[in-house]
C-alpha cells in the first residue's frame, strides 16, 4: 500500500471502529470480568503511528523495548509514552518518539487521532495518533528506552495470516493471546489492539 493511500483512509471525516476492531487482539485473560476501578489513577500517555514512504511503500516503526522489572518490558510497542504537564496529547506523542526514536519531530503532520485505549496493567489511558512524514527518517534509537527499532509495512499488517494466537500460562490456566506476526516479531497488547483499528481502517470498502 502506498502512503498517499494509506493517508486516503485515513481521512478524519470517516468514523473510527473503536472497540470493535479492537476485539479480536484482546488477550483471552483480559475478557473475563474483572474492575478497572481499584481507586488508583489512570495517566494520559500518547503514542504515535509514524507513516513514511519506503520503496513505494507505507511503513512505520516500532520499538522492542529492553528487557527489565517493568510492566511493558521486553514487548514491542509504537514509540509514546506519559503526557508531561502542560503539554497537548499530540506533543507528547512527539517529544516521545523524538526522545525514543532519536530525530528532530517537527515535520511530523498529524493526520488524525484514533480511539483512546485503557490498559489496565499500567494504567495508562492511552491517545494513539497516526502522523506522516515524507520521507524515512533518520533513526537513532534510546537505548535506554529501545533495544532496537525496526520497520513494519502496512502490507505485512494486511497479509492474510498476519494474525496467530499462541497458549500462555498465567495465575495457573492456559489463555489464548493473540498477535500479529511483524517483521519476524510478536506484536501483541495495546499495542496490537491500537494497530487493529488502524488496519481495520485501511481496509477497502470499510
Amino acid at each position: 500500500m502506498t502512503l498517499e493511500a494509506a493517508l486516503a483512509r485515513l481521512d478524519p471525516s470517516r468514523p473510527l471502529p473503536g472497540e470493535a476492531a479492537r476485539a479480536s487482539m484482546i488477550p483471552e485473560y483480559r475478557k473475563s470480568p474483572r474492575s478497572e476501578d481499584d481507586g488508583e489513577p489512570w495517566r494520559e500517555a500518547s503514542v504515535l503511528i509514524l507513516l513514511y514512504p519506503s520503496d513505494g511503500r507505507a511503513v512505520f516503526p516500532l520499538i522492542q523495548r529492553p528487557p527489565g522489572a517493568g510492566i511493558h518490558a521486553g514487548q514491542v510497542s509504537l514509540p509514546g509514552g506519559a503526557r508531561e504537564k502542560g503539554e497537548s496529547a499530540w506533543e507528547c506523542a512527539l517529544r516521545e518518539t523524538s526522545e525514543e526514536l532519536g530525530f528532530d519531530t517537527a515535520g511530523v503532520r498529524k493526520v488524525r487521532e484514533l480511539s483512546t485505549l485503557r490498559v489496565p496493567p499500567s494504567r495508562f489511558l492511552v491517545r494513539p495518533f497516526a502522523g506522516t512524514l515524507d520521507a524515512r527518517p533518520i533513526i537513532r534509537p534510546s537505548p535506554a528506552e529501545a533495544e532496537e527499532c525496526f520497520e513494519t509495512g502496512l502490507d505485512e499488517l494486511l497479509a492474510p495470516g498476519s494474525r496467530e494466537e499462541e497458549l500462555v500460562e498465567r495465575e495457573g490456566r492456559l489463555w489464548r493471546v493473540p498477535f500479529y506476526r511483524l517483521s519476524g516479531r510478536r506484536v501483541w497488547g495495546a499495542t496490537a489492539m491500537m494497530l487493529a483499528e488502524l488496519l481495520e481502517l485501511m481496509i477497502v470498502n470499510r
